[in-house]
């Protein structure tokens, strides 16, 4: 699949790292990128007993505001000298109403781009955002890590986590221009105990695609896939993980499960998922 429509989710504040890899991977696809801020609608708290003053309402929705419009300044001086084609959206974040409207406005990107959330400086319902954009929105997600954040898209190494689901499955397909363009592509799979998938169907999909992959069974000693797979990005200096998105639905909802939920939580390199 090519991809040519790209979004990327702004940040209010800070230091935005998602915005210089979506523009990088723009001008390498020769993709159209927008920028989409999140104008969020204040969140009044459950415990809340008495009536919150009007002012406060009024004053909280014009930070809202003003922090959607400094995402989309900054998203257009970042893109202009870039020679990419862009513009902005801004989409209302309803408290009571959910996700509805951003993922209304995701659903004919080839990529979305996200940052994970900055814990110094937490925006509001950007867990339930993620999760909104993978099981909702039918779009694969690229979640850019805080801690130590890429400029641009490191294609090098590029590890496929591989456990047969049709989750992981996707998420091959939505990857194949970033495993077309990897110098070396690992299909890991963790030993977990149970049986176990074969990355031989998956290195013939590959190869017929014209991209070379080798197969690494790792062991997982401490019952916990994600930091098998951490370890092993870590060790072999991969650049990106690619991996399905697992989920379990509650009600309406959906939860992250472990795996997934795991390799967000202590992010070291940018993770593409797929639901």
């Amino acid at each position: 699949m090519d991809i040519k429509d790209i979004t990327v989710v702004v940040d209010q504040s800070g230091s935005r790292p998602a915005l210089p890899v979506a523009i990088d991977l723009t001008k390498r696809l020769g993709g159209h990128l927008t920028g989409l801020s999140l104008v969020y609608d204040p969140v009044v708290p459950g415990y809340a007993v008495a009536p919150v003053p009007v002012d406060f309402m009024v004053s909280a929705r014009n930070e809202a505001v003003r922090g959607a419009k400094e995402a989309d300044a900054a998203f257009l001086a970042a893109v202009e000298a870039s020679g990419v084609t862009a513009e902005t959206r801004s989409v209302e974040v309803i408290s009571a109403g959910g996700l509805d409207e951003v993922v209304h406005e995701l659903r004919l990107a080839d990529l979305v781009v996200v940052a994970e959330d900055d814990r110094d400086r937490p925006e509001p319902v950007r867990e339930a955002l993620i999760e909104a954009i993978l099981f909702h929105a039918g779009a694969p997600l690229l979640i850019i890590p805080r801690a130590t954040p890429p400029a641009s898209l490191d294609l090098g190494r590029v590890i496929i986590a591989w456990d047969g689901t049709i989750t992981a499955a996707r998420a091959v397909r939505s990857a194949i221009p970033f495993l077309s363009a990897a110098n070396a592509v690992d299909i890991v799979i963790v030993d977990d105990g149970k049986d176990l998938p074969t990355g031989q169907r998956v290195t013939g999909y590959l190869a017929r695609h014209g991209i070379a992959a080798t197969t690494h069974t790792i062991p997982n000693p401490h019952k916990d896939v994600a930091a098998a797979l951490r370890q092993q990005a870590t060790e072999t200096a991969a650049g990106l993980i690619v991996m399905g998105a697992y989920g379990h639905s509650r009600l309406l909802e959906w939860i992250l499960g472990g795996a997934t939920r795991g390799m967000l939580h202590k992010q070291s390199i940018p993770i593409l998922m797929a639901h």
